[in-house]
């Protein structure tokens, strides 16, 4: 049943993808960047279905479901004095093993945190993907990142909003390490607030919960 459902929502989006197709128009101008190409509908079933199976890297996000303690260690600027702080996690795959979400709970500056992650591997780009939101702002911060089987790591990078600079995002830099199936380490790096230069202002160390 799944299989048929499924297939009639990939014969559906087909369709509607068809329709949007734009048509030839002699005054419009066209780059390879927003050319359509025409794909076949039994291509475009197979790569749907390609695209929404999980795989091994989905598999992977998997071991890490449960519940975790962190240890977190923060620099408020390039050379500063460390700040640290304890905090919890605890991470849940979602919609049969596509995603996984993890919520962070711990203090900041002696005030309450509370964080949200969702986490994939996107089959169709292969990179994993990730948002994430706090209720320290109120903006979504998104980034992608390549697998290193050799580090065991993900990097990833992508934007997320400057306050101090309205209107305006900085880049964002977060390097994930698998130490071992019951320990992990995140590192986050952005620019100095002073010099706009890259520095690490953060790292977790999570151990699981036993």
């Amino acid at each position: 049943m799944k299989n048929l459902l499924f297939a009639a929502c990939t014969a559906l989006l087909f369709v509607a993808c068809e329709k949007g197709k734009p048509t030839a128009d002699s005054d419009s101008k066209t780059t390879d960047s927003t050319e359509w190409k025409p794909v076949d509908s039994a291509t475009a079933t197979k790569a749907w279905m390609d695209y929404a199976t999980p795989g091994e890297m989905q598999k992977m996000l998997a071991k890490s479901d449960g519940m975790w303690t962190g240890e977190t260690t923060m620099w408020m600027e390039a050379g500063g004095k460390p700040m640290t702080s304890k905090s919890e996690a605890t991470n849940k795959m979602i919609f049969d093993g596509r995603y996984q979400v993890s919520e962070h709970k711990g203090n900041f500056m002696g005030m309450p945190f509370e964080g949200m992650s969702i986490v994939g591997y996107d089959n169709a780009k292969k990179k994993f993907v990730s948002t994430w939101v706090d209720n320290m702002g109120t903006g979504i911060m998104h980034t992608e990142g390549d697998w290193d089987a050799a580090k065991k790591s993900i990097e990833f990078k992508g934007k997320m909003t400057d306050p101090s600079r309205p209107g305006k995002d900085c880049d964002v830099r977060e390097v994930f390490t698998f130490v071992d199936d019951n320990t992990q380490i995140m590192e986050m790096y952005g620019p100095d607030s002073k010099t706009g230069k890259e520095y690490k202002t953060m790292e977790i160390k999570y151990t699981r919960k036993k």
